[in-house]
């Protein structure tokens, strides 16, 4: 058997310890932000639908308020929209920006593999709702809509089901999350921006400039930067492209690389108090202003019946498992790169199913592909709750089959046999490890003789004739 290529490499192998120690910090941000989605989305459905309140629920979420003059007077659904989703827009391009300069995907050859994945998740998924609506005559104006994966309500499932899911195979989630957001947000401003206000824009522009600016003049001050981040926003919203394109573009402009003397970078530093506004109100504010469906037996038939609702359905659960899947398949495929002896391909066709959950994104972008017809919009809402719901049960049968494998590799990630706050598994190559673990092991062991020793005295006695 000839050796491997010095070429070839792990995907989907364990991570370096500061990505691992990132990661995790992340994910436990996005998983309470995840179960605060749930409960939101929970209580706009209730709200919608029980005939007592579904009247006040139209009547706050079209409730306006806000600056008329500056062209911001908006519906208390819209501020969730195009206001606090820029928060959980900005914390994307935080991570994205973090990722590929001081993460691992810096390297771009571990890069490949979320990205292609990422990608082929994205595309499939359109296709698939195209081809359906070919087929049946449907609209294809919706195809953008199952192409987005809802990090925060994959990780409220994972954390519902109770599913010990290894390090790596999270932050696999976790990247395809980010880069199809971005790739997401990229979409809603080339093909859901009709007119331009071109005075708005540049003004918009500019203030942007000024952020960068300030941000390479090392300018501290939150007085500074909230401000003129709010302009920033408000320009952006009055130029005609969706304003989450301002938090994108800020965020992607943070330093996420440390110099000398920090502890962590800018960029690092703002996402970390960013996040839990974001997970925990930005983004459960949206859901519960935009997830209020009304639902009978006749609009769940309906998903299952019309092209386009039927199309987004398949897109999230048929589209994004394959298209992921594949990606990655291809991708391990044609760079040399061998799956992890750890894992298995059905665990990636799990994650894959799994990142068919496309909530947040799924909506904003079918409010935006359905704009002024009403009926069609709360369909494709619908739909979006049912593929979503589809692929949250597929993918948690899939993962529990695998759970106890998953248990015994977190288990093995998390293990400190010699107390140092470092697991175990990333000093297995340094010398002071084993020179510990020996110490340790020799108290152990001169703690036995010296119980073995209290045990045969012990025996001794009991052996004496009365």
């Amino acid at each position: 058997m000839s050796a491997p290529s010095k070429n070839d490499h792990k995907a989907l192998g364990r991570l370096s310890l500061p990505e691992r120690n990132f990661v995790a910090d992340a994910l436990r941000t996005e998983t309470v932000g995840g179960v605060l989605l749930l409960i939101a989305a929970i209580t706009a459905l209730v709200w919608a639908n029980v005939p007592a309140l579904s009247h006040s629920y139209e009547t706050v979420s079209d409730f306006h308020i806000g600056p008329a003059a500056l062209g911001l007077n908006l519906s208390v659904e819209h501020w969730a929209a195009d206001g606090f989703l820029a928060l959980f827009f900005f914390v994307a391009g935080i991570e994205l920006k973090r990722e590929l300069v001081a993460g691992d995907l810096r390297d771009p050859k571990a890069a490949a593999l979320p990205v292609v994945a990422a990608l082929c998740g994205m595309a499939v998924p359109a296709l698939v709702y195209v081809a359906e609506n070919t087929i049946f005559g449907g609209s294809m104006d919706g195809w953008a809509v199952p192409t987005a994966t809802d990090i925060a309500f994959a990780l409220a499932v994972l954390a519902v089901i109770g599913t010990s899911l290894p390090s790596a195979l999270r932050a696999f989630l976790l990247t395809l999350a980010v880069v199809d957001d971005l790739f997401a947000i990229l979409i809603i401003a080339i093909f859901f921006t009709s007119e331009i206000n071109f005075a708005a824009l540049a003004g918009s522009v500019v203030g942007l400039a000024v952020f960068w600016l300030l941000l390479r003049k090392r300018v501290r001050g939150w007085y500074i930067y909230v401000p003129l981040a709010l302009v920033i926003w408000g320009l952006m919203y009055n130029s005609g492209i969706h304003a989450t394109i301002a938090g994108v573009a800020m965020g992607l402009m943070l330093r996420c690389t440390k110099e000398d003397g920090e502890e962590h970078s800018p960029g690092e530093h703002i996402e970390h108090l960013v996040r839990p506004v974001s997970a925990g109100l930005a983004v459960p504010l949206f859901a519960l202003f935009s997830a209020g469906v009304a639902v009978s037996g006749g609009a769940v038939g309906d998903v299952f019946t019309k092209p386009e609702t039927l199309g987004v359905v398949l897109g999230l659960v048929v589209g994004k498992a394959v298209g992921i899947f594949g990606g990655t398949w291809l991708t391990a495929r044609f760079t040399k790169a061998s799956l992890s002896e750890e894992l298995a391909w059905p665990d990636v066709f799990a994650v894959a199913s799994l990142a068919g959950i496309g909530f947040t994104v799924s909506l904003l972008i079918g409010e935006l592909a359905f704009t002024g017809d009403a009926l069609m919009t709360d369909e494709i809402k619908a739909s979006v709750l049912m593929g979503s719901l589809i692929a949250a049960v597929f993918s948690s049968v899939l993962l529990k089959i695998r759970n106890a494998k998953y248990r015994a590799l977190w288990e093995e990630e998390e293990r400190d046999d010699d107390a140092d706050g470092i697991p175990d598994v990333y000093e297995k190559d340094k010398p002071e490890y084993h020179l510990r673990m020996a110490a340790i092991y020799e108290k152990k062991a001169a703690e036995h003789r010296r119980l073995a020793e209290v045990a045969a005295g012990a025996g001794d006695e009991d052996e004496r004739p009365a």
